[in-house]
């Protein structure tokens, strides 16, 4: 699984590549991640049906797209290993050419193949955003979890606030984000429009996978509670049984002494009576 995501992830330049080559990868990796994240509100706009809002998502996906060609053709003139440099980004190289593609067309009502390629492209742009930030969602990092299920709630209200009409206010917007995430379902408000309910579709995704986080680390502070009571008894028995085994080897050793100082005079006795 790991040298699967290697293989379709995004790791940039190798340590052993040009000097400057992992210099400049270190500068331009966010603004690339910046750019991609671009074409998320870009998504949305085209299924706002309005034809602002879709010459506005056109600018947005040919700046991503530009800014990440920039980014990808500079890499490709600095490193040493072209191919292995590819290899390493073909997610990237992927939302590129995505985010390009995405400049024409867009118009509401989506074909069938175009509701595809563009739900494709947001599932694509969606691994990249946690292959990104992977580091931070461990078991151990309890509090940032919950900073980011926050963070990701509040934005969550203001989308359906923005995508749903039937939501009237952002407090709205926030209860159907709750409602969503935990997937409860009241049915007092549900998505209507194709971009609120496929806003909805990555909000359920999203909250199925925080809540299996932060229950995962809760349950990792009370197994890890137990793990090191468990290392503290045993590494008292260790103690115990090392004062136990150097107990015997004095008394071994005292026991040596007696035997050898009975054999020798054993030895002498047996001389007197020669």
């Amino acid at each position: 699984m790991r040298h699967w995501l290697r293989t379709l992830g995004s790791y940039g330049v190798a340590a052993h590549d040009a000097p400057a080559a992992v210099r400049a990868w270190h500068r331009m990796r966010w603004p690339l991640f910046a750019a991609l994240l671009l074409c998320i509100p870009a998504f949305y706009l085209e299924l706002l049906g309005l034809d602002v809002a879709l010459g506005v998502a056109r600018g947005v996906y040919a700046l991503a797209g530009m800014t990440c060609s920039g980014v990808l053709c500079r890499m490709l003139a600095l490193t040493r290993h072209r191919a292995t440099f590819l290899r390493r980004n073909a997610l990237d190289v992927g939302l590129t050419l995505a985010a390009l593609a995405s400049i024409s067309g867009g118009a509401v009502p989506w074909s069938g193949l175009e509701w595809i390629l563009r739900l494709s492209f947001m599932g694509a742009l969606a691994l990249r955003i946690v292959l990104t930030l992977r580091a931070l969602f461990v078991p151990h990092r309890l509090l940032i979890l919950l900073a980011i299920g926050a963070l990701l709630l509040l934005l969550a209200g203001a989308g359906f606030y923005c995508l749903e009409p039937r939501v009237h206010s952002y407090a709205d917007g926030l209860w159907l984000a709750f409602e969503s995430s935990a997937t409860v379902g009241y049915g007092d408000i549900a998505p209507t429009t194709p971009a609120s309910r496929v806003f909805a579709v990555f909000i359920v995704l999203l909250g199925y996978g925080m809540l299996s986080l932060t229950f995962a680390s809760i349950a990792a502070l009370f197994i890890g509670e137990e793990e090191k009571q468990l290392r503290r008894d045993m590494h008292r028995d260790i103690k115990r049984l090392e004062a136990e085994v150097a107990g015997m080897r004095d008394d071994l050793r005292a026991l040596h002494g007696l035997l050898a100082r009975a054999q020798a005079r054993d030895d002498a006795g047996v001389g007197c009576d020669e």
